[in-house]
């Protein structure tokens, strides 16, 4: 899988980019489209399409303002780049002030030029609101955002791969799981679980573990192929609870590599991250050319090694 010089505009916490390799190897041969109902930084989106997997793409996720900002790279890069750049440069003389504008004006008016710009600024790439709704992070004093230039190249790239094969929407989950047939695929990331770190708040009302079992029991009655990132551990401290058996789920662990804290405590704890496949995913994959060498069911941890 291609893993270099893969366009990534949206600094997002919790973005898969760095696993979306591993995590593309568990995708069958074929399929029509693929949907990512919390797409986020849409990271598994732009790397299949840069390793043409998938004839079209789906990306939904309940931040409406992070969608008008999808559109806006997709469907008009030039002009979004043009926008990001001017504020960039309009920063210089007082970076933190101008920040503080910005995130008021995007409270106030919900650009995605301003949206971009307070997301290449803000602390770890993380996505804060308060309880009024409003974006509420702070700024990364230390850095200015990135490049204009490097932005405009990475939103001209995922432009370039995305544009004309891709749908964009801001709907509840279950509306785009109804959306899928045999022949699609979806990938899921919910945004409340996970080794992520934060994760917007707003979604905790909308999205419950037994509604989200729920949908993964009504796409194995349809015979849907799926994959879910959900919980994981680091050390002996594990994140998020596990998806029940009764799903029949195949579990495989990602090595995410050494934690950040552990590092910084002077400890060698290193980050697992747990992918489930579908039943019928599953299936398909233990048939195919390719060697995958599990059966359903059965639990595999990169970390220990995998087929070649």
């Amino acid at each position: 899988m291609k893993t270099k010089n893969v366009p990534h505009p949206i600094p997002y916490q919790g973005s898969k980019r760095n696993l979306s390799a591993e995590i593309l190897r568990y995708f069958p041969p074929q399929f029509v489209t693929l949907y990512e109902p919390f797409a986020g930084s849409a990271a598994i989106t732009i790397a299949a399409a840069v390793n043409k997997l998938g004839q079209s793409y789906h990306i939904n996720d309940l931040n409406k303002p992070l969608m008008d900002l999808w559109r806006a790279m997709i469907e008009t890069p030039e002009q979004i780049a043009s926008q990001y750049a001017a504020l960039w440069k309009e920063q210089q003389a007082d970076p933190r002030s101008f920040y503080d504008q910005v995130r008021s004006d995007f409270n106030r008016l919900g650009r995605p030029d301003l949206f971009l710009y307070l997301l290449a600024r803000c602390v770890k790439g993380s996505v804060r609101y308060n309880a009024q709704g409003e974006f509420n992070q702070s700024p990364d004093n230390r850095r200015q955002g990135m490049m204009p230039e490097t932005m405009r190249l990475q939103v001209m790239g995922v432009s370039y791969y995305l544009k004309g094969r891709t749908t964009i929407s801001s709907r509840n989950y279950r509306d785009i799981l109804d959306m899928a047939t045999p022949a699609d695929l979806v990938y899921m990331d919910p945004p409340y679980q996970g080794v992520g770190g934060n994760r917007d708040s707003r979604y905790l009302q909308n999205i419950q573990f037994c509604e989200f079992v729920q949908a993964l029991e009504g796409l194995n009655a349809r015979g849907i192929r799926y994959l879910v990132s959900y919980d994981g551990r680091t050390g002996d401290k594990t994140f998020g609870k596990q998806l029940p058996a009764e799903l029949n789920l195949t579990l495989i662990e990602l090595y995410a590599g050494r934690s950040t804290q552990a590092t910084l405590l002077g400890r060698n704890d290193v980050t697992i991250e747990s992918l489930y496949l579908s039943p019928s995913l599953a299936d398909e994959l233990a048939h195919a050319p390719i060697v995958y060498r599990y059966t359903r069911g059965e639990q595999l941890c990169l970390m220990e090694g995998r087929p070649q």
